[in-house]
């Protein structure tokens, strides 16, 4: 346990491991006889004390012992001396018992459920938990016990504040009592308006006593814990906001069903091409949120009538909660004028019924408009389009953006990408003040000594205080500090390899932001963003050619960011980059085409987010580790199939070959079922081989083109 060799058992060892084992086993035989026949006399429950004192972690005994105190209750509700009897010997149980194992489940869990009874002596309770947490500071049982018996009792959070300081005082290692500190000042901040408790001050209180803490011993990684989450309390927003959307605020929107754009300028952010007589709508807010649907959202359009709209959350898990949020409206077909442009307007109007997971309600209500216009269909260009090209992800097909001729366009695209700015979370004074701050005191503190979780923390302070200088400086959107913080992850990559995929995932998002700092609400400067925005073309007659295709290729990535800033793109080149995971594309609803080809992914759970990109067309998977690994189980996305509560309808075996693994194409048939692709690519997989071509064939009966092969 905790890295300590195993030491072979003695003679004399064995022999009494024996003999506990038969006496448990005897125990554990004539509690499960009085426990199927609901004998509950006080030699059966001598028994069953017997046995929780030598094995506190038997489940059955414990529940045998509510059934038996609720029987005895019923017996003696009567008599109040025999009801105080019965709960005080039980808690005398529950203590011989934690005697033994002071952090079993079973025990506390039963000792509260006494407790709730409301027969006994809370004060009694803060005296055991004292001895308790002598012994153990850091038992997280007793913690959570105690606060139960602080809420029961009605101490206050201030009080159990100071308690915490006390320990902590006495020994800044007590990670269980800084913790307990955060779950306290998270209440007490979110309770502010109940009293006097400013944020600003209490933030800056607690930097300095955390400070005291981290300057006494570095090395100690309670109070470093401690100061990440003073850190997120300071820059995160505290209500759910949205932050972006697409269509975007007072973008014209041209929709077509053929792919033909007569007459229009086609414009990645306003042109969008639909073949199922649909368009969605996206909401992306800066948290995960629950609670939207036509009560809270108000859609103002003659194309649906709102109470109809039906809102899905873009989770990858069976979530009713997910940062980014869409329905789809509808568009009459034949009943719209081509040269008319008809409003929509959005309204969170009832923001109330929006809730974050910590339970923070949207207090800021949004709203943001848009017209939408139809080209109409031109049945001359749809017969010429009867089979559509293949696409071909090579660089020949890609061109630059003219950034004399194009630059000032593409500038009033990107200012509509993000919510008004009076909905974006403003930064105070203040936080700039504290960061600056805790900058300047971690660079003193590295200057004097090598800490790798030093520099860990100052790469997050200086990555959030260039997150919020658009904010404080709006003409100006410089990365202040990218160099060095770029420098900080290298230098923990080199000092610490055993996490240095976490240090290359925070240094990824780094990077991506770098990249796609002109897609932010300051837009003064786009010449690095258009290093990324290519056109691709092969012919004048592909509905395709002359799409704008987001190349993020070859940087390095690990990590997928800056998702509210995607929700345009529909052609996206990710590939020659280090993704294990594509978490957060599922946001990107437009996206028809998708090249993640070599990078590190090592399964097709790393995919599951496609499963809700439904006008997705063309994949490219290629050269990736697919099939090379055993599959990790701690990612494992997909239900298996075994699951009672997912594919039960899916007629698996109908589409894998007679002698195969079902493992082996069980992950893949969850992702591609209910795609509609046409073209995908997935050579060089070590999953790849003739069976499993053939099984993708039956998966996806719209394939048209297969590794770069048409198929007939």
């Amino acid at each position: 346990m905790h890295g300590r060799p195993r030491k072979a058992p003695k003679p004399e060892d064995t022999a009494a491991s024996a003999a506990k084992a038969e006496k448990l086993r005897a125990l554990q035989s004539q509690l499960l006889h009085n426990h199927h026949n609901r004998i509950y006399t006080k030699e059966a429950l001598e028994i069953s004390a017997k046995l929780l004192e030598a094995n506190p972690e038997s489940y059955t005994a414990w529940n045998y012992r509510k059934l038996a105190v609720e029987h005895n209750l019923k017996q003696s509700e009567s008599d109040p001396g025999s009801v105080k009897s019965i709960l005080s010997e039980e808690l005398k149980v529950v203590e011989n018992s934690l005697k033994h194992n002071f952090k079993s489940y079973g025990a506390w869990h039963h000792r509260q459920w006494i407790l709730s009874k409301g027969h006994s002596s809370v004060d009694h309770e803060l005296q055991l938990l004292d001895r308790f947490q002598k012994a153990d500071s850091r038992n997280f049982h007793a913690w959570n016990y105690r606060r139960f018996v602080a809420a029961l009792k009605g101490i206050s959070d201030e009080e159990e504040l100071k308690y915490t300081t006390t320990l902590i005082e006495a020994n800044f290692s007590n990670y269980s009592a800084w913790h307990n500190r955060s779950v306290l000042l998270s209440r007490l901040l979110q309770n502010k308006d109940k009293g006097s408790f400013p944020k600003e001050k209490v933030l800056l209180e607690e930097f300095e006593f955390v400070h005291q803490a981290l300057f006494t011993d570095p090395d100690d990684q309670s109070g470093w814990f401690y100061h990440l989450w003073l850190l997120d309390q300071t820059v995160k927003s505290e209500t759910p906001l949205l932050v972006s959307s697409w269509p975007a605020h007072g973008s014209d929107i041209i929709i077509s069903a053929d792919g033909c754009l007569d007459g229009c300028a086609f414009s990645p952010f306003t042109s969008f091409l639909s073949d199922a007589g649909t368009f969605p709508l996206i909401l992306y807010f800066n948290e995960v949120v629950e609670g939207v649907s036509s009560s809270t959202v108000t859609v103002k359009s003659m194309f649906n009538v709102n109470k109809d709209l039906i809102w899905e959350p873009l989770a990858t898990s069976n979530s009713c909660a997910a940062q980014a949020w869409v329905t789809h409206l509808n568009v009459p077909d034949g009943k719209l004028h081509p040269s008319t442009a008809y409003p929509i307007d959005v309204y969170l109007g009832n923001p109330q019924g929006i809730v974050s997971s910590n339970g923070s309600h949207c207090s800021h209500p949004s709203q943001f408009a848009f017209t939408v216009s139809v080209q109409p269909l031109n049945s001359e260009h749809a017969e010429k389009q009867g089979g559509k090209e293949m696409i071909l992800w090579r660089d020949v097909n890609f061109r630059f953006y003219d950034a004399h001729i194009q630059e000032s366009s593409l500038i009033v695209y990107f200012d509509l990408l993000s919510i008004e700015k009076d909905h974006e979370p403003a930064a105070s004074k203040w936080h700039a003040r504290i960061l600056a701050n805790e900058i300047a005191l971690f660079r003193q503190l590295l200057s004097e000594i090598d800490c790798k979780i030093g520099k860990l923390t100052l790469a997050r302070l200086l990555t959030a205080h260039d997150a919020m200088m658009p904010y404080m400086a709006p003409h100006s959107h410089k990365k202040v500090h990218f160099a060095e913080v770029l420098q900080l992850y290298g230098d923990l990559i080199e000092l610490d390899p055993m996490h240095h995929q976490h240090y290359k995932e925070a240094l990824s998002m780094t990077l991506f932001q770098q990249h796609l700092k002109g897609l932010g609400r300051v837009t003064s400067n786009v010449e690095n963003l258009l290093k990324h925005c290519c056109h691709y073309r092969v012919s004048s007659s592909s509905s395709v050619s002359n799409s704008t295709c987001l190349r993020l290729n070859n940087l390095s990535l690990s990590r997928i960011g800056c998702v509210k800033h995607l929700l345009w793109v529909q052609m996206l080149d990710l590939s020659q980059n280090e993704l294990r995971s594509i978490d957060g594309l599922e946001a990107l609803q437009l996206l028809s085409f998708l090249n993640l080809s070599h990078n590190k992914l090592s399964s097709f759970t790393a995919l599951q987010p496609l499963r809700l990109l439904k006008l997705l067309k063309v994949l490219d998977i290629s050269y990736n580790e697919i099939g090379a690994h055993p599959i990790d189980t701690r990612r494992y996305l997909c239900s298996s199939p075994l699951s009672h509560t997912v594919g039960s309808d899916w007629n698996f075996n109908e589409f894998v070959p007679e002698d195969a693994k079902v493992t082996n194409y069980w992950e893949a048939f969850a992702i591609f079922r209910g795609l509609n692709l046409t073209q995908l690519d997935i050579v060089g997989n070590a999953v790849t081989d003739e069976k499993f071509k053939s099984f993708l064939f039956k998966v996806l009966p719209t394939l048209k083109w297969l590794d770069g092969e048409e198929l007939h």
